[in-house]
């Protein structure tokens, strides 16, 4: 029996979802500035893990509401999916958020059919929208035209970016950002009659603080431009920095932090306005670093398959120590890493397959301060099987055989994480001159630290645990073993009761599970006397229990502490 396939009010139900997920998503975005301005951090990180769900949820309620309407034969038929998605085109067609509507309609078809299923005739493995909006300059930007007065300049942005809180100096604050951007810019620039500065309209909210975006320019060359803002509760506004260099805008964007809080009408409209400010950058990432991390997935695996069609690159073991809970694999002309979680842990682990699965999902949900690199997950990859170097391929189906099965001329990961590519920090030190390992020793203190104060505690805080991005920042990217800094207990090693005690092979006193003894800190760390003694000095205070508890005890008397995503060494 042929059953009618309703494709054009199956499309338009589908889009209606789309906005309804869009509606929502704006909500949460546009109250951003009102929690700054009152100084709702928490609020503002409960709002931040809501948004992340709520693409989720969005699609299961659409999902679900397909199906009670027109039922499993209908919905489930394959066979109508091209003319849905026909109809579907016709109905985005003047939109000009249609990117992120397409990738919408993938989720919808991937809620309800096996990824053996996925084609371009059913679904939009490629895109099939222009590449119009991408081009075209951004309708909401403010410019000014500084004239030899850079000041007047600034004194104006200031006016044209005020909140609804006062400044608590803003005749300071325009002195200070003007020093600094003297400072920072070669002498000339400042002085060039033809000088622009070019600034999104709408600001970004991250955690406590607020952003505007934007470049400075002359008819030769550009910088890109953030002013930073902090609120200093029962102080007023601060614009606290300005930064124009760009890896330190770079880092700021990074794919280590959560996700901004920016009113844009049209994304690929703002997604363009920041690949002009960083080139470098990828679409992927800047289309996550607003929030719309389903857009970055879905422009991430189109990168990669054009990557396997033009290049001749495979698949290879990534470098490193082998992880005892997962396997990782690489390309090298692409700087990303595949990880895939083994059949079989190290005996020294006592997770299971579901804390795992658990603990790398909490990451997309948790403040990653600048310190956790983000995770995209995925199921049912498909890799041509010569896109794989043999020994890779031996490895991965020794260790991951229920997740890696070769099906003819194809290989098939039936789950994965994908994380940017970094360099191990045991490895980086192997070969660090004497100034890079203190300033590696001195950053991979501070991301221990800064975890600990967005309340993560990363478990396993072993050197290969850790990377080494290429604006030198020391990341943690091994997931298995984090927790909540609350959940620990912290505790001093009791003294010995007699003097054999220090020397029987059990310890003299018990151990719970969640308890943690920051002196065997060292000893655990660092093989390397040298190492450990260098560290000691730059943050000895990890070895100590008291510095933990004194975090645990702010966290839970529900202080958000403040981790800048610059260097504020310079701002006073």
């Amino acid at each position: 029996m042929v059953i009618a396939c309703p494709a054009v009010a199956l499309a338009r139900q589908i889009l209606e979802g789309f906005d309804d997920y869009r509606d929502r998503f704006r909500d949460i975005t546009n109250e951003a500035r009102k929690r700054f301005e009152q100084a709702q951090w928490q609020e503002i990180q409960q709002a931040a893990a809501d948004r992340i769900q709520l693409y989720k949820e969005c699609v299961a309620t659409t999902r679900d509401q397909l199906i009670n309407d027109y039922g499993e034969a209908v919905l489930l038929n394959i066979d109508c999916w091209p003319d849905i998605k026909r109809s579907y085109i016709g109905q985005i067609d003047l939109r000009l958020d249609d990117e992120l509507s397409e990738t919408w309609f993938n989720s919808i078809f991937n809620s309800l059919f096996s990824h053996d299923l996925i084609t371009d005739e059913c679904m939009f493995v490629t895109s099939t929208r222009a590449e119009l909006h991408r081009n075209d300059t951004p309708m909401q930007i403010r410019i000014y035209r500084p004239q030899g007065d850079l000041h007047a300049a600034l004194q104006k942005i200031s006016e044209d970016y005020q909140f609804s809180v006062p400044y608590a100096d803003q005749a300071g604050d325009v002195e200070r950002l003007e020093a600094q951007l003297r400072k920072n810019l070669p002498d000339w620039v400042c002085k060039d009659t033809d000088l622009t500065i070019e600034l999104y309209s709408s600001r970004l909210y991250r955690n406590k603080g607020a952003y505007v975006v934007g470049r400075i320019f002359t008819q030769d060359e550009q910088w890109p431009l953030v002013i930073a803002i902090v609120n200093r509760e029962g102080e007023g506004i601060r614009l606290d920095a300005a930064i124009v260099d760009e890896a330190e805008v770079s880092i700021i964007f990074s794919f280590t932090r959560s996700y901004f809080m920016v009113r844009v009408a049209y994304p690929a409209e703002f997604v363009n306005f920041l690949q002009r400010i960083l080139p470098r950058k990828d679409i992927s990432e800047l289309y996550t670093s607003i929030g719309f991390y389903k857009q970055g997935k879905t422009e991430f695996y189109r990168n990669l398959r054009r990557h396997l069609e033009t290049t001749d690159d495979r698949f290879m073991m990534a470098p490193g120590i082998r992880g005892m809970v997962m396997t990782v694999f690489t390309l090298p002309g692409f700087s990303t890493v595949f990880k895939l979680i083994k059949d079989r842990f190290s005996p020294s682990k006592t997770v299971d397959r579901a804390t795992v699965l658990d603990r790398y999902r909490l990451v997309k949900h948790v403040d990653r301060v600048g310190r956790m690199a983000d995770t995209q997950e995925f199921t049912d990859l498909r890799f041509p099987k010569e896109k794989f170097d043999p020994e890779c391929l031996a490895e991965l189906l020794e260790d991951a055989p229920s997740t890696v099965e070769v099906q003819g001329d194809e290989v098939l990961i039936r789950h994965c994480w994908t994380e940017r590519r970094m360099i191990p920090l045991n490895i980086y030190l192997e070969n660090a001159s004497e100034e890079q390992t203190l300033n590696a020793l001195e950053d991979y203190g501070m991301a221990i630290k800064q975890l600990a104060a967005a309340n993560i505690f990363p478990g396993d805080m072993l050197l290969k645990n850790f990377g080494v991005t290429r604006h030198g920042r020391v990341v943690f990217y091994d997931y298995d073993e984090i927790c909540y800094l609350t959940e620990i207990n912290f505790r001093d090693i009791p003294e010995p009761r007699y003097p054999e005690d220090e020397f029987a092979a059990e310890p003299w006193y018990s151990v719970a599970p969640n308890d943690v003894f920051p002196e065997e800190f060292p000893r655990f760390l660092f093989t390397d006397i040298k190492l450990r003694r260098i560290f000691s000095k730059l943050h000895g205070d990890l070895f100590t229990a008291k510095y933990w508890k004194s975090l645990q005890d702010a966290i839970l008397a529900g202080k958000v502490i403040d981790v800048y995503p610059y260097k504020r060494k310079h701002i006073e």
